[in-house]
């Protein structure tokens, strides 16, 4: 028998010393259950992904000094195998560093593994700082079992589909009982039922059980969902720790069966994982929680206009740090319609958040007259829509600054995908919750956040109200674009393409075949296409998004800003 612990942890980057003592507390609660060893996801030690950080001077020498607590520490445990992912110096020619697994136990290095295959595609960027590990697979016996070790990319090409080597089938040969993977898998809708896939598709092939540890936690745009799981060879994903929480779990493995802590028999694991919406919703509420956290705000304040992207912003973020820690400001101007003041009022009554009320009608009438004295003309049509999102731009951040909160910006998917929002006006803010979400989904996460809070926390008003920037008399979104329900089709084509789930590329797919039928549709997508690409540049200067989907802005879609598009 061998008593495993999963310490599914959510380790900040660059807090060698606070990583350190997660995992100190960790593995004293594994030695207490009677583990035989503790396992940490990849990283665990500086924190995924620490960047240009590994090359900061004296970095390396605090890993090192934490590598030299850990193993300290591990003295108190003597029975019990700690497992550490950390960067570890190279020897030789090419990157100085490794991205690497260590073996801990009663103070001693057991083993050093070197990850061999470094993600270098959509948000990874390994091969920049790290060197590949050696093919070879490393196995260590622990009490009667042979255990063998992998990190993250190393278990994903047992069908040798990415890369020449395969140390899946590496390990495999070695013989092991027992396979232990450490892993930080950032998390996109439908990421889990893959890991699910990959790894159960290799424990059957090799007839080998698994341990998959993953981190959890928000870092900047990414956020790691955890979702530990355990394999076995014929029963598939046999256990699964929580989605979106920190969680430490210790597992008995028997015959090459996974039992609970207590050698009861564990629960059943449903193959679908969340529903879309309560996804969305609980990966954008750890995002944000994190980011704040890691960034030393504890309050946030939003722009509310009385439409829905506002209105989703300040729900999710009244869930995500208290009713308590939440301002809006509306600031109307003389085109606001009243509906939308009071569709905010009753929106923050209903949250019970702080609404501040600051017009800008006559800041906007100064600065137009001042343009016209001092440019000869008026200030009319499109510069005059965007002074007034710049104004209020410039409004939040001026509450910001005197108050110390996060200015969180409201743009969706579908707009900044074709530049339907101002620079520094409604893209000012330190993060945007909503802006890998296209429209259609705003609208149905509004609907889901009703339906879960069991009542009307955004009023029915705003979810039926006809989006409009009401920058004009009269202006309507739809005047000025495709309707979302069409256009929201078309971008997926275009920027997620197979990255989509199958059933969403395949619906884009028939739409687009649909549109291409006439001399209009064909001429809609060639449109669209030339928006996107002319927008790169608003893209480029907007904040960090929070990434829900496969393919998001920023490090996940990068494309030149001054090149020619067909």
């Amino acid at each position: 028998m061998l008593r495993i612990t999963l310490a599914q942890l959510n380790f900040t980057v660059g807090d060698i010393e606070g990583n350190v003592q997660r995992m100190v507390d960790a593995a004293q609660r594994a030695a207490q259950a009677g583990s035989d060893l503790v396992v940490f996801t990849e990283l665990a030690l500086c924190g995924y992904y620490p960047g240009d950080l590994l090359e900061e001077p004296g970095f390396m020498e605090r890993v090192d000094a934490g590598i030299a607590a850990l193993q300290e520490a591990s003295r108190g445990t003597p029975g019990l195998h700690w497992v550490v992912g950390t960067p570890t110096r190279a020897q030789g020619p090419g990157k100085r560093l490794h991205n690497s697994l260590l073996v801990l136990q009663g103070g001693e290095v057991r083993i050093t593994y070197a990850k061999q295959l470094l993600p270098t595609y959509n948000i990874f960027d390994e091969r920049r700082h790290f060197e590949p590990g050696p093919d070879v697979a490393r196995v260590l016996r622990i009490g009667h079992a042979q255990i063998g070790f992998l990190v993250c990319e190393d278990g994903w090409n047992d069908t040798v589909a990415d890369y020449a080597t395969n140390p899946f089938q590496r390990v495999a040969d070695a013989a092991p009982d027992l396979v232990v993977s450490i892993n930080a898998s950032p998390s996109h809708i439908g990421k889990r039922e893959v890991r699910h896939q990959v790894f159960g598709d290799a424990a059957r092939r090799h007839g080998l059980p698994v341990v998959y540890v993953n981190q959890v936690g928000g870092q900047d745009q990414i956020v790691y969902d955890g979702a530990s799981f355990a394999v076995e060879p014929e029963g598939g994903v046999v256990f699964e720790a929580p989605r979106f929480a920190e969680d430490v779990r210790t597992l008995r493995l028997e015959d090459g069966r996974f039992l609970a802590e207590d050698g009861a028999a564990l629960p059943p694991v449903p193959a679908e994982g969340l529903p879309t919406m309560d996804f969305y919703r609980q990966q954008i509420v750890l995002g944000l929680r994190d980011y704040a956290r890691r960034c030393g705000f504890r309050q946030v304040v939003v722009g509310s206009s009385g439409g829905i992207d506002s209105a989703l912003t300040l729900a999710l973020a009244a869930e995500a740090m208290g009713p308590e820690n939440v301002v809006a400001v509306t600031m109307p101007s003389r085109f606001s319609s009243s509906g939308s003041v009071d569709d905010s009022v009753r929106l923050c009554e209903n949250l019970g958040i702080r609404l501040h009320t600051h017009p800008i009608a006559d800041l906007v009438a100064g600065y137009a007259a001042q343009f016209g004295e001092s440019f000869g003309q008026p200030l009319a049509g499109l510069p005059l829509e965007n002074l007034q999102a710049r104004i209020r731009g410039t409004i939040l951040m001026e509450y910001s600054n005197a108050f110390g909160h996060l200015l969180l910006t409201t743009g969706n998917k579908s707009e900044i995908s074709v530049g339907y929002c101002t620079l520094y006006g409604d893209t000012n803010g330190g993060l945007g919750l909503l802006g890998d979400l296209y429209k259609t989904e705003v609208f149905e996460l509004s609907r889901h956040v009703n339906a879960h809070a069991g009542r009307e926390l955004i009023p029915q008003a705003i979810i039926d109200k006809e989006p409009s920037a009401e920058l004009a008399p009269g202006q309507r979104d739809v005047d000025s674009l495709p309707p979302y329900p069409v256009l929201d089709q078309v971008l997926k084509l275009i920027i997620e393409g197979e990255g989509l789930s199958h059933a969403e590329y395949e619906a884009a797919r028939a739409f687009s075949v649909q549109l291409q039928h006439d001399e209009a549709g064909r001429a809609l997508v060639h449109r669209v296409r030339q928006m996107i690409a002319r927008n790169e540049y608003k893209r480029r200067q907007a904040p960090p998004i929070l990434r829900v989907r496969a393919k998001a802005f920023g490090n996940g879609r990068q494309m030149p800003i001054a090149a020619k598009y067909v």
